[in-house]
């Protein structure tokens, strides 16, 4: 089954803006129903939701349409906010 990441944006975006706690465990949970990661991984590797939103917002990047040129133009045009997301998943998986 696809996932629908413009639902799963909207989902999370929704989410984001609800209470600290809570929102981290809804985070983790949506992020490891798409993902190999546990909650408790997502948790570990991203406390804040901020940095949740950025794993989610890097993951939409890599799973849209588009040829490879385009993901990896659109990656590095945010390089800047992806970096600790990217050397967290580096640093967990390598």
């Amino acid at each position: 089954m696809p996932i629908d990441f413009d639902q799963l944006d909207a989902e999370m975006d929704g989410i984001i803006n609800e209470s600290a706690e809570a929102t981290d465990l809804k985070l983790a949970s949506m992020i490891s129903s798409v993902t190999r990661m546990t909650d408790d991984e997502v948790l570990e590797l991203f406390p804040n939701s901020g940095d949740v939103k950025k794993l989610k917002d890097l993951m939409m990047i890599v799973k849209s349409g588009g040829d490879r040129n385009d993901k990896v133009r659109r990656i590095v045009s945010n390089a800047e906010g992806f970096g600790d997301v990217i050397l967290t998943l580096l640093n967990k998986f390598t």
